[in-house]
């Protein structure tokens, strides 16, 4: 009888002991309006489904629990006043992250030197404090557009009728590891 009792103690010590980690949002991955403070509030509330999709859940049904927990929270009052379409878009794009990590997980260990290589310059320049990161972001664009396609020029592309661009295709990824990369620089 004592011996039971000490493993039942024993399993609800480990059981209240033991903690989840959750994933964190990559902050690359929040858009550019998002706060600090509704990225941590969007963590709190999706962390356990961002590490579910890192292990291999689908980003549909992902992005269907990640919707559902916030529109109960913001219907409860428990968003500290952050709207349910900020929350939302934070969270699609760290599941839409999190998903082409999981099934491209090469591609970003492969082009991280690539993009660091590419934008080097707009880091130095985002280091010193030359640029602000909005334009950080801007620049580092360009130069991915332009190590693919070396004459095309932004001040033309972007001043013609969105139909009429011819800007590169160019994969989302390297984007996001720009992002990174600049976040990481400061």
């Amino acid at each position: 009888m004592k011996t039971i009792k000490a493993i039942i103690i024993l399993s609800v010590l480990t059981i209240f002991a033991t903690t989840t980690y959750a994933a964190e949002v990559p902050r690359e991955s929040a858009p550019c309006y998002a706060t600090n403070g509704s990225i941590i509030m969007a963590e709190n509330l999706i962390g356990d489904i961002l590490t579910e999709v890192q292990n291999g859940l689908g980003y549909a049904d992902a992005r269907a629990k990640s919707n559902v927990i916030i529109f109960n929270a913001w219907l409860n009052g428990q968003t500290c006043g952050y709207s349910y379409s900020e929350l939302v878009d934070i969270a699609n794009n760290a599941i839409w992250q999190y998903r082409d990590m999981y099934l491209r997980p090469d591609f970003y260990i492969n082009n991280i030197e690539r993009v660091q290589t590419i934008i080097a310059p707009v880091i130095e320049d985002y280091k010193s404090g030359k640029i602000t990161y909005t334009e950080a972001e801007f620049n580092a664009r360009i130069a991915i557009y332009q190590s693919v396609n070396p004459v095309f020029n932004p001040d033309v592309e972007f001043a013609k009728d969105i139909c009429y661009r011819d800007i590169p295709s160019v994969d989302s990824g390297l984007f996001i590891i720009a992002r990174k990369l600049l976040l990481e620089s400061k």
